[in-house]
């Protein structure tokens, strides 16, 4: 059991690490991400160099990749580790397609802020509570411009739409995922909550003074 769930693990981690931002500025522009803005390899950097097509793809695939992980977990698990929960084997890999987006091996640990790959995990884990996560992602953007508070709010309420929305075996393990995907997205904003705080966080669509 312990080598299955560590294949699942480093399958999960591998799957999310990779740097869909990163590859795409260097496909299609031929240049490092990482010299623009925040250095950040997700979707709202790459949108705020420029690359409003290839931010939209980066969300997209970083989602895709999340949910790869979480299906190929449950894929192995339902193989290797047929009597146990299947659930468990999708929130472990979830976590580490997370860690693997935030903290990639291939660009030295230094990854994105996994708000799309988290989408993508509980799209497949959770996916009631997912949808409604990420209305409330568009809802506070819509209102607000700030992408960065549209992220927080939207994973902190995760885990409130998790518990009342999914049904069936919740073990404490799954709940603690949940919970734990929820603070590393938060903790990974923290220079944003600081700029939110002190007025000088940017806004998508904000005009720039001259």
């Amino acid at each position: 059991m312990l080598l299955a769930s560590l294949l699942i693990a480093v399958a999960a981690y591998l799957l999310g690490s990779v740097p869909t931002g990163y590859l795409l500025i260097r496909i299609f522009r031929h240049q490092d991400i990482r010299s623009f803005g925040s250095g950040n390899i997700g979707a709202t950097n790459v949108l705020r160099s420029g690359g409003k097509g290839l931010g939209a793809a980066t969300f997209l695939l970083d989602v895709v990749k999340g949910s790869a992980a979480v299906a190929l977990g449950a894929l192995l698990a339902h193989v290797l580790l047929p009597n146990t929960s299947i659930r468990d084997m999708e929130a472990l890999a979830a976590i580490f397609a997370v860690i693997g987006h935030m903290f990639p091996v291939w660009l030295g640990f230094r990854g994105g802020k996994g708000v799309a790959t988290g989408f993508g995990v509980f799209l497949v884990a959770a996916p009631w509570a997912a949808l409604a996560a990420i209305s409330v992602f568009a809802l506070i953007f819509a209102f607000t411009r700030y992408v960065s508070l549209a992220s927080i709010l939207g994973a902190a309420s995760f885990p409130v739409f998790a518990w009342f929305l999914v049904r069936g075996d919740r073990s404490p393990f799954f709940i603690a995922v949940q919970a734990a995907v929820a603070l590393l997205i938060i903790a990974k904003h923290h220079q944003n909550i600081h700029r939110l705080f002190t007025g000088t966080e940017s806004r998508i669509g904000a005009k720039k003074t001259a």
